[in-house]
């Protein structure tokens, strides 16, 4: 069948953010919305024709009718093979998976990742290169220009297909294989982790529940924890993917996590809890009482990586990105190895993992992950920690504890102020900027601000530079704040304030670290003038 040309107009509003182009479903249910950007993205690769490529999302809503557009244009831009996920589910991780091992050219992954679901919530498209991971910023420049430009797109007039059937098809020339989104995933995680150990631990009464939301990872999470770990049946609460995720905000925080955190908190509690969100790719972990930031997580996981197969050998590197917390910094520190400061976003630990610099990486908004994948992994983090308990033997409580006493506490904490005033929140950060060079010297009680700038990073393998990344402030006494705008909304600003104390001393770090940061929450309101700008009292999330 011929290839259809569709002319169309450029909508102004295609500017990838910081994993992808997210917009309300309302958005881009518009006609040829999805159209103009999936051209844009064919457009701009070159050499893709002929080529494989990857296709899957998180199953939210508008999921299937999006991947039903994708498959005809890839048919009528001479793409060579799809691969699909069936029922047109892919987590994020696993999607990053697949195109590493069958060599794609590269994927289209649908998520809004931590985003609601449903006829109103929010939905997202992003592009996902050879190497599994998200496209960089030269590739996302290029393909918002193309949006601007766009004047017709590529189809083909066909029926929608059968997105739940394994096996092959072809759609003008081009095959279509309906791929297990779970099998190649589940088989890379039992090569990097002790799953008879983790399996003995279950059988010896070792207790957990996974929330998967109503979102992604549920199958994953099924199959793999109570399939091939044994874990009870029931372990996985909410493992169904729905298109509205339920109801669930899919976002694994304390604020969101509700049954999770009802079950930890509860009366006789499981020894271990997590969840992950809409896409697979963030994790939250809890002990009996006792939440984990996503900063200390990623420390612990690092120093112990090696009690893991995949990690015997021990890490070439460790990255975070710069609002999360200092804790990884003294790991790398100890075990003799490069600790890396990236800005928010996987795309930049690409280069690092590509090159062989980094191992584990991980970012304060509940993303961890490691080499085996290009992309931050949910489910990944969960069976690293499973297999750090299964060789210690220790409660997650003690071996935290047992981590605060060898390296010292980083309290931490992030404010989140979301759906603010645009304006107001662009003008708050040219504040701040324009008051970066007398800031230093400025006292605050008992302390005063020792430095002052606006992260600039340069990326030690191809020397690219990435400027505004977030303004930081360090006070005499090593405390440290970060402001920043969320590149990962649709509606408003969202303002995410990053508070951070060390200490050193045992004695001083079993307080509550709300509390702990009291004095450095009043200073960062003082610095910036949150309340007074924005109106509000308190911030509408804080992890």
């Amino acid at each position: 069948m011929a290839p259809v040309i569709v002319q169309t107009t450029p909508f102004n509003d295609q500017k990838p953010g910081t994993s992808g182009l997210r917009k309300k479903v309302a958005v881009y249910s518009q006609p040829h919305y999805v159209a103009n950007f999936v051209q844009s993205i064919f457009d701009v690769m070159d050499g893709i024709r002929g080529q494989t490529v990857v296709v899957g999302g998180d199953g939210r809503f508008y999921n299937a009718e999006a991947i039903q557009i994708i498959i005809r244009m890839a048919a009528a831009n001479g793409i060579g093979r799809l691969l699909v996920g069936r029922g047109g589910i892919l987590s994020t991780p696993a999607a990053s998976n697949v195109i590493r091992k069958y060599k794609a050219f590269g994927g289209i992954i649908l998520s809004a990742s931590h985003n609601p679901g449903g006829p109103d919530g929010d939905f997202g498209i992003k592009y996902n290169t050879g190497n599994g991971g998200p496209a960089p910023e030269r590739i996302t420049d290029a393909i918002h220009r193309r949006t601007g430009e766009i004047t017709e797109y590529r189809t083909v007039e066909a029926p929608d297909l059968d997105l739940d059937r394994l096996g092959e098809t072809r759609l003008d020339g081009m095959a279509v294989e309906i791929i297990d989104p779970v099998a190649d995933y589940a088989e890379l995680m039992e090569s990097l982790f002790d799953f008879g150990r983790i399996r003995a631990m279950f059988q010896g009464g070792f207790r957990m529940t996974f929330d998967a939301l109503s979102a992604v990872t549920g199958p994953y999470a099924t199959e793999i924890l109570e399939n091939r770990l044994g874990a009870p049946a029931g372990t996985v609460l909410n493992g169904t993917p729905l298109p509205d995720f339920g109801g669930h905000h899919p976002d694994p925080n304390p604020v969101h996590a509700h049954d999770l955190v009802a079950a930890m908190t509860g009366p006789n509690p499981p020894d271990f809890g997590a969840a992950s969100d809409g896409d697979g790719d963030r994790n939250m972990i809890m002990g009996p009482n006792l939440f984990i930031t996503p900063s200390d997580s990623l420390a612990v996981l690092a120093a112990n990586a090696h009690l893991a197969p995949g990690y015997a050998t021990g890490l070439k590197g460790i990255a975070r990105s710069m609002p999360t917390s200092r804790a990884a910094d003294r790991v790398a520190a100890k075990l003799g190895i490069p600790g890396f400061e990236t800005p928010t976003g996987w795309k930049f630990f690409g280069n690092l993992l590509d090159a062989g610099m980094a191992t584990l990486c991980g970012e304060e908004s509940a993303g961890t992950g490691s080499d085996h994948v290009r992309e931050k992994d949910g489910l990944w983090a969960v069976l690293l920690w499973l297999n750090i308990l299964a060789v210690r033997g220790e409660p997650i409580g003690r071996i935290m504890t047992g981590h605060w006493r060898e390296y010292g506490r980083d309290y931490y904490t992030r404010h989140d102020y979301e759906d603010i005033d645009t304006a107001t929140a662009d003008a708050l950060m040219a504040d701040l900027r324009a008051a970066l060079p007398t800031l230093p010297g400025t006292a605050f009680g008992e302390t005063s601000v020792e430095a002052a700038d606006d992260f600039e990073y340069r990326d030690p393998v191809d020397g690219s530079v990435a400027s505004r990344q977030g303004v930081r402030v360090t006070l005499k006494d090593g405390s440290r704040v970060v402001y920043r705008l969320s590149g990962t909304g649709t509606g408003g600003a969202t303002l995410r304030v990053y508070m951070e104390r060390y200490e050193a001393d045992p004695a001083g770090q079993d307080r509550d670290a709300q509390e702990a940061l009291s004095g450095l929450i009043a200073i960062a309101d003082g610095i910036a003038g949150i309340r007074s700008r924005t109106g509000r009292e308190a911030p509408s999330v804080i992890t």
